[in-house]
Protein backbone atom coordinates (compact mmCIF):
# COMPACT_ATOMS: atom_id res chain seq x y z
CA UNK A 1 0.00 0.00 0.00
CA UNK A 2 1.26 3.66 -0.49
CA UNK A 3 1.23 5.94 2.74
CA UNK A 4 -0.76 9.15 2.23
CA UNK A 5 0.00 12.40 3.49
CA UNK A 6 -2.72 14.42 5.52
CA UNK A 7 -0.62 17.21 6.62
CA UNK A 8 -0.37 21.21 6.52
CA UNK A 9 1.44 22.58 3.56
CA UNK A 10 4.66 23.27 5.37
CA UNK A 11 5.12 19.97 6.34
CA UNK A 12 5.38 18.14 3.13
CA UNK A 13 8.57 16.85 2.06
CA UNK A 14 9.52 18.72 -1.33
CA UNK A 15 11.63 16.03 -3.44
CA UNK A 16 10.98 12.73 -1.16
CA UNK A 17 8.40 9.95 -1.45
CA UNK A 18 8.80 6.36 0.18
CA UNK A 19 5.89 3.67 -0.10
CA UNK A 20 5.41 0.54 1.03
CA UNK A 21 3.95 -2.29 -1.53
CA UNK A 22 2.56 -5.02 -0.76
CA UNK A 23 -0.34 -6.66 -3.41
CA UNK A 24 -1.38 -9.66 -5.37
CA UNK A 25 -1.24 -9.42 -9.31
CA UNK A 26 -4.45 -9.17 -8.82
CA UNK A 27 -4.80 -6.23 -7.11
CA UNK A 28 -1.83 -4.60 -8.96
CA UNK A 29 -3.79 -5.60 -12.24
CA UNK A 30 -7.14 -3.62 -11.12
CA UNK A 31 -5.40 -0.82 -9.32
CA UNK A 32 -2.31 -0.21 -11.88
CA UNK A 33 0.10 -0.06 -8.79
CA UNK A 34 3.04 -1.60 -10.70
CA UNK A 35 2.50 1.51 -13.22
CA UNK A 36 2.74 3.61 -10.42
CA UNK A 37 6.10 2.00 -8.93
CA UNK A 38 7.78 1.46 -11.96
CA UNK A 39 7.49 4.35 -14.45
CA UNK A 40 10.15 6.86 -15.68
CA UNK A 41 10.01 9.76 -13.63
CA UNK A 42 13.22 12.18 -12.82
CA UNK A 43 13.75 10.59 -8.88
CA UNK A 44 16.74 8.91 -8.02
CA UNK A 45 15.40 5.64 -6.53
CA UNK A 46 16.24 3.33 -3.77
CA UNK A 47 13.98 -0.24 -4.04
CA UNK A 48 14.25 -3.05 -1.24
CA UNK A 49 12.90 -5.95 -3.36
CA UNK A 50 11.48 -8.79 -1.48
CA UNK A 51 9.90 -10.63 -4.23
CA UNK A 52 11.00 -13.31 -6.79
CA UNK A 53 11.24 -10.73 -10.29
CA UNK A 54 13.12 -9.97 -13.32
CA UNK A 55 14.20 -6.40 -13.68
CA UNK A 56 15.01 -5.15 -17.11
CA UNK A 57 17.59 -2.27 -16.11
CA UNK A 58 19.38 -0.56 -19.28
CA UNK A 59 20.72 -3.22 -21.88
CA UNK A 60 20.51 -5.92 -18.51
CA UNK A 61 17.70 -8.17 -17.64
CA UNK A 62 18.30 -8.87 -13.76
CA UNK A 63 17.03 -12.29 -12.18
CA UNK A 64 15.97 -11.67 -8.33
CA UNK A 65 15.23 -14.21 -5.94
CA UNK A 66 15.59 -13.36 -2.49
CA UNK A 67 15.84 -9.86 -0.71
CA UNK A 68 17.68 -6.95 -2.78
CA UNK A 69 18.65 -3.79 -2.31
CA UNK A 70 18.45 -2.07 -5.70
CA UNK A 71 19.71 1.47 -6.60
CA UNK A 72 18.43 3.46 -9.62
CA UNK A 73 19.28 7.09 -11.76
CA UNK A 74 16.88 9.08 -13.45
CA UNK A 75 18.54 8.37 -16.77
CA UNK A 76 17.85 5.07 -17.26
CA UNK A 77 14.48 3.51 -17.19
CA UNK A 78 13.44 0.00 -15.83
CA UNK A 79 10.64 -2.06 -15.84
CA UNK A 80 9.68 -5.12 -13.99
CA UNK A 81 8.14 -8.58 -14.17
CA UNK A 82 6.98 -10.56 -11.44
CA UNK A 83 8.20 -14.55 -10.86
CA UNK A 84 4.77 -14.66 -7.94
CA UNK A 85 1.82 -13.92 -7.42
CA UNK A 86 2.61 -11.25 -5.12
CA UNK A 87 4.98 -7.85 -4.63
CA UNK A 88 6.26 -6.93 -1.52
CA UNK A 89 8.72 -4.18 -1.77
CA UNK A 90 10.01 -0.79 -0.34
CA UNK A 91 10.65 2.46 -2.89
CA UNK A 92 12.26 5.57 -1.74
CA UNK A 93 12.12 8.25 -4.48
CA UNK A 94 14.20 11.57 -4.19
CA UNK A 95 15.34 14.40 -6.37
CA UNK A 96 19.00 15.42 -6.03
CA UNK A 97 17.80 19.18 -4.53
CA UNK A 98 16.25 17.18 -1.50
CA UNK A 99 19.81 15.40 -0.96
CA UNK A 100 21.53 19.05 -1.38
CA UNK A 101 19.53 20.52 1.70
CA UNK A 102 21.97 18.92 3.67
CA UNK A 103 25.02 21.08 1.81
CA UNK A 104 26.71 17.88 0.58
CA UNK A 105 28.69 19.07 -2.36
CA UNK A 106 28.60 15.67 -3.83
CA UNK A 107 26.74 15.23 -7.11
CA UNK A 108 24.40 12.16 -6.84
CA UNK A 109 25.22 11.39 -10.53
CA UNK A 110 28.93 11.10 -8.93
CA UNK A 111 28.00 8.75 -5.96
CA UNK A 112 29.60 5.06 -6.16
CA UNK A 113 25.94 4.10 -6.56
CA UNK A 114 24.16 6.03 -8.48
CA UNK A 115 26.82 7.12 -11.32
CA UNK A 116 26.72 5.32 -14.80
CA UNK A 117 27.97 1.69 -15.03
CA UNK A 118 28.11 1.31 -11.16
CA UNK A 119 27.24 -1.70 -9.55
CA UNK A 120 23.85 -0.87 -8.47
CA UNK A 121 21.90 -4.27 -6.99
CA UNK A 122 23.00 -5.98 -3.83
CA UNK A 123 21.79 -9.16 -2.48
CA UNK A 124 20.98 -8.91 1.37
CA UNK A 125 21.71 -11.74 3.87
CA UNK A 126 18.77 -12.29 5.87
CA UNK A 127 19.71 -9.70 9.02
CA UNK A 128 20.82 -7.57 7.00
CA UNK A 129 17.67 -7.11 5.15
CA UNK A 130 16.07 -6.96 8.47
CA UNK A 131 17.84 -3.94 9.26
CA UNK A 132 17.38 -2.16 5.63
CA UNK A 133 13.82 -3.33 6.07
CA UNK A 134 13.90 -0.74 9.74
CA UNK A 135 15.22 1.94 8.05
CA UNK A 136 12.18 2.11 5.35
CA UNK A 137 9.87 1.94 8.31
CA UNK A 138 11.85 4.46 9.76
CA UNK A 139 11.77 6.60 6.84
CA UNK A 140 7.55 6.26 6.24
CA UNK A 141 6.84 7.35 10.01
CA UNK A 142 8.71 10.27 10.32
CA UNK A 143 7.06 11.49 6.29
CA UNK A 144 3.96 10.68 7.93
CA UNK A 145 4.73 12.77 11.45
CA UNK A 146 4.90 16.11 12.33
CA UNK A 147 8.48 16.76 13.67
CA UNK A 148 10.17 19.92 12.04
CA UNK A 149 13.94 18.81 11.07
CA UNK A 150 12.55 15.24 9.69
CA UNK A 151 13.84 16.37 5.98
CA UNK A 152 17.06 15.93 7.66
CA UNK A 153 16.61 12.86 9.87
CA UNK A 154 15.38 11.72 6.42
CA UNK A 155 18.39 12.39 4.34
CA UNK A 156 20.48 10.73 7.36
CA UNK A 157 18.03 7.66 6.55
CA UNK A 158 18.74 7.62 3.50
CA UNK A 159 22.93 7.89 3.51
CA UNK A 160 22.26 4.72 6.04
CA UNK A 161 20.88 2.75 2.83
CA UNK A 162 23.66 4.41 0.46
CA UNK A 163 26.50 3.04 3.27
CA UNK A 164 25.16 -0.51 3.90
CA UNK A 165 25.51 -0.59 0.07
CA UNK A 166 28.91 0.58 -0.01
CA UNK A 167 29.67 -2.41 2.48
CA UNK A 168 28.92 -4.92 0.30
CA UNK A 169 30.58 -3.45 -2.65
CA UNK A 170 33.36 -5.92 -3.58
CA UNK A 171 37.27 -4.48 -3.01
CA UNK A 172 37.48 -4.51 -6.73
CA UNK A 173 34.71 -1.45 -7.68
CA UNK A 174 37.28 1.13 -5.22
CA UNK A 175 37.90 4.02 -7.03
CA UNK A 176 41.15 3.87 -8.49
CA UNK A 177 43.21 7.09 -9.92
CA UNK A 178 42.42 8.21 -13.08
CA UNK A 179 44.83 8.79 -16.04
CA UNK A 180 43.68 11.52 -18.54
CA UNK A 181 41.87 8.85 -20.98
CA UNK A 182 39.73 7.50 -17.92
CA UNK A 183 39.02 11.44 -17.46
CA UNK A 184 38.05 12.51 -20.89
CA UNK A 185 35.77 9.27 -21.36
CA UNK A 186 33.90 9.90 -18.05
CA UNK A 187 33.20 13.22 -18.90
CA UNK A 188 32.15 11.91 -22.40
CA UNK A 189 29.48 8.75 -20.79
CA UNK A 190 28.38 11.37 -18.32
CA UNK A 191 27.45 14.14 -21.14
CA UNK A 192 25.48 10.91 -23.45
CA UNK A 193 24.03 10.06 -19.89
CA UNK A 194 22.71 13.78 -19.27
CA UNK A 195 21.07 13.84 -22.94
CA UNK A 196 18.24 11.41 -21.57
CA UNK A 197 15.92 10.93 -20.90
CA UNK A 198 13.05 12.41 -23.75
CA UNK A 199 10.10 13.98 -21.86
CA UNK A 200 8.46 15.24 -24.31
CA UNK A 201 7.64 14.81 -27.99
CA UNK A 202 8.80 18.32 -29.17
CA UNK A 203 12.19 17.42 -27.50
CA UNK A 204 15.40 16.73 -29.66
CA UNK A 205 18.42 14.92 -29.00
CA UNK A 206 21.23 17.89 -29.21
CA UNK A 207 24.22 15.53 -29.74
CA UNK A 208 24.43 12.43 -32.23
CA UNK A 209 27.73 12.27 -33.66
CA UNK A 210 31.30 11.70 -31.74
CA UNK A 211 32.28 15.23 -33.34
CA UNK A 212 29.29 16.40 -32.02
CA UNK A 213 30.41 15.44 -28.81
CA UNK A 214 34.05 16.28 -29.39
CA UNK A 215 33.38 19.61 -30.04
CA UNK A 216 30.97 19.90 -26.84
CA UNK A 217 34.34 18.62 -24.48
CA UNK A 218 36.22 20.54 -26.67
CA UNK A 219 38.87 18.20 -27.77
CA UNK A 220 39.70 16.34 -31.50
CA UNK A 221 37.69 13.57 -32.15
CA UNK A 222 40.11 11.58 -32.52
CA UNK A 223 41.51 11.87 -29.70
CA UNK A 224 38.17 11.28 -28.10
CA UNK A 225 37.58 7.81 -29.49
CA UNK A 226 41.70 6.99 -28.53
CA UNK A 227 40.88 7.68 -25.27
CA UNK A 228 37.17 5.84 -25.29
CA UNK A 229 37.99 3.24 -27.25
CA UNK A 230 41.62 2.60 -24.77
CA UNK A 231 38.97 2.45 -21.94
CA UNK A 232 35.78 0.83 -22.53
CA UNK A 233 37.24 -1.27 -25.27
CA UNK A 234 34.21 -0.03 -27.86
CA UNK A 235 34.67 2.55 -29.60
CA UNK A 236 32.58 6.50 -29.37
CA UNK A 237 29.96 5.73 -31.69
CA UNK A 238 28.90 2.32 -30.22
CA UNK A 239 28.16 3.69 -26.89
CA UNK A 240 26.35 6.85 -29.03
CA UNK A 241 24.27 4.28 -31.13
CA UNK A 242 23.44 1.82 -27.64
CA UNK A 243 22.11 4.67 -25.69
CA UNK A 244 20.20 6.02 -28.29
CA UNK A 245 18.72 2.16 -28.91
CA UNK A 246 17.95 2.00 -25.60
CA UNK A 247 16.06 5.39 -25.27
CA UNK A 248 14.46 4.00 -28.25
CA UNK A 249 13.10 1.04 -26.40
CA UNK A 250 12.09 2.85 -23.59
CA UNK A 251 9.64 5.22 -25.27
CA UNK A 252 8.39 2.35 -27.44
CA UNK A 253 7.50 0.92 -24.73
CA UNK A 254 6.48 3.39 -22.08
CA UNK A 255 4.58 6.04 -24.28
CA UNK A 256 2.32 5.96 -27.06
CA UNK A 257 4.20 8.50 -29.31
CA UNK A 258 3.97 7.74 -33.17
CA UNK A 259 7.17 6.01 -34.60
CA UNK A 260 7.53 8.80 -35.94
CA UNK A 261 7.64 11.35 -32.96
CA UNK A 262 10.15 9.12 -31.57
CA UNK A 263 12.62 9.45 -34.31
CA UNK A 264 12.44 13.28 -34.70
CA UNK A 265 12.97 13.07 -31.05
CA UNK A 266 16.10 11.22 -30.89
CA UNK A 267 17.97 13.09 -33.81
CA UNK A 268 16.85 11.19 -37.42
CA UNK A 269 15.25 13.59 -40.31
CA UNK A 270 13.32 10.61 -41.70
CA UNK A 271 11.67 8.01 -39.72
CA UNK A 272 12.95 5.21 -42.22
CA UNK A 273 15.97 5.95 -40.90
CA UNK A 274 15.44 5.19 -37.48
CA UNK A 275 13.62 2.06 -38.35
CA UNK A 276 16.95 0.84 -40.50
CA UNK A 277 18.88 1.48 -37.18
CA UNK A 278 16.90 0.43 -35.19
CA UNK A 279 16.81 -2.81 -36.63
CA UNK A 280 20.18 -2.73 -37.24
CA UNK A 281 21.10 -2.87 -33.87
CA UNK A 282 17.70 -4.98 -32.66
CA UNK A 283 17.10 -7.34 -35.08
CA UNK A 284 13.46 -6.09 -35.34
CA UNK A 285 11.14 -2.97 -36.39
CA UNK A 286 9.95 -0.48 -33.60
CA UNK A 287 6.64 -1.41 -34.38
CA UNK A 288 7.10 -5.19 -33.80
CA UNK A 289 8.75 -4.25 -30.62
CA UNK A 290 5.94 -2.12 -29.73
CA UNK A 291 3.54 -5.05 -30.49
CA UNK A 292 5.18 -7.90 -28.58
CA UNK A 293 4.90 -5.74 -25.33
Amino acid sequence: MSTSLSLPTDLKLKGFRVYEKNFTLQEAEQTRLAAQVFSRRDYYKVLLMESKCLIHYAHQSLELDGQYLFFTNPHIPYSLELRTDQLRAYACLFTEEFMKAADRSASLHQSPLFRIGSPSLFKLPAQQADYVRGIFQKMLTEQAGDYPFKGDLIRTYVQLLIHEALHLQPPDTAVQPQNAATRLTSRFLELLERLFPIELPAQQLPLKTPQEFADRLAVHVNHLNKAVKQVTGKPTSAHIAGRIVEEARALLLHTDWSVASIAHCLGFEYPTYFQNFFKKHTGCTPLSLRRKA
